[in-house]
């Protein structure tokens, strides 16, 4: 299992950025133990409706916050208070940022030595996503968000819960400039292909021949930083938007998720259109899991043999690699690959005569 450090990607074990940490529905049934970039963390919604995200381990004793079915707290619903929760051992109770602000059988001030990490979370289509820095900064970015996901005419996602694939992101992340695997992996070879870079934002503008489905397909599709990628897909009339998510659990381990958002025909979706949206759904995930597939059985590709005509894969790792790197280096980072970029042998979106870029906000 290749790490980090073997793809020389910076000084940091995991990229910052926002990542999935959740579906947004798991929280319904109360708090949720996982485990992300390392460490053991515990995710809850408050009364109000805010989710919170916490390191798990109470700085009384060392007891995981969500981990305890059998504690009379938890038996009687008593462990969420506002937006705190308490530990099931001895009852301390954490607020939001982390701190304690309660203890059951002590009237003096709470030890501030006591507090966790927490960190920045929002509710985003459908959704628990975190903010992940291993220097402690805050957002320096925004998480994407889609219009559509408000709209009506819309059908929602339902997350695929891919689990976890033993292979570091990098493997993942290098889709987003590998035009040559889209015929042979997808049966769907590019007629034209594009990169551009804006600074935390890498997008792929591509298009040609479904073979499957006997159909052309047009796509735009970016990376907002460095776990979150969607992808808007034209075909047969139809309009998608495509989401995969990858989130690291060790380093060199990954969690997965995929979900379609898709447009209906009526100004409200009908039944007809959720059905149409699973089966699209369904239609996207069995095509994503050729990928899959691949990265389950590969080794590691610490280095790539690269032709022209592959696509810049060392442009897209050098822009993945901002994410690791110190803070100070990130602008110099960005310079470097900030741009459009392009393939030998295929045109670009506007010499294809296709730009599906129309109401995006990259």
């Amino acid at each position: 299992m290749a790490k980090s450090a073997d793809y020389n990607l910076g000084p940091n074990t995991f990229p910052r950025g926002w990542f999935i940490v959740a579906e947004s529905t798991e929280l319904d049934a109360g708090p949720l133990a996982v485990r992300f970039f390392g460490q053991d963390l515990a995710v809850f919604r408050g009364a109000s409706g805010k989710a919170v995200l916490l390191d798990a381990y109470c700085g009384h004793m060392g007891t995981h916050l969500t981990d305890s079915k059998s504690s009379m707290i938890v038996k009687n619903n008593e462990q969420i208070e506002g937006d705190s929760i308490r530990c099931p051992y001895h009852g301390w109770r954490y607020n939001a940022e982390g701190h304690v602000d309660d203890i059951p059988y002590s009237d003096g001030p709470c030890p501030k030595s006591a507090s966790i990490k927490s960190y920045p979370v929002v509710d985003n289509m459908g959704c628990v996503m975190a903010w992940y820095d291993p220097d402690g900064r805050e957002p320096d970015y925004e998480p994407p968000k889609l219009p559509e996901w408000d709209d009506p005419r819309w059908v929602r996602w339902e997350l695929d819960h891919l689990g976890e694939l033993n292979i570091h992101p990098q493997e993942i992340i290098d889709n987003i400039v590998d035009v040559q695997h889209l015929g042979p992996t997808h049966g769907a070879p590019s007629e034209y292909f594009e990169n551009e870079i804006k600074d935390h934002v890498c997008i792929q503008r591509q298009g040609g021949p479904m073979q499957l489905y006997q159909t052309y397909l047009n796509t735009s599709t970016w990376y907002t930083g460095p776990g979150i990628l969607l992808s808007k897909q034209e075909f047969s009339g139809m309009v998608i938007f495509e989401l995969i998510a990858n989130t690291p659990v060790e380093d060199g381990l990954v969690k997965c998720w995929h979900g379609c958002l898709v447009k209906g025909s009526e100004d409200v979706a009908t039944e007809a259109d959720i059905v149409i949206a699973k089966q699209s759904q369904a239609g996207a995930l069995e095509a994503f899991s050729a990928d899959f597939n691949i990265w389950q059985n590969k080794r590691p590709a610490l280095k790539i043999m690269q032709l022209k005509t592959d696509g810049p894969f060392r442009t897209g790792r050098k822009w993945y690699s901002q994410f690791y790197a110190a803070p100070a280096d990130v602008s110099g980072i960005q310079n470097t690959v900030n741009g459009i970029h392009l393939t030998e042998g295929l045109k670009t979106a506007d010499q294809a005569g296709y730009n599906i870029d129309e109401g995006l906000s990259f």
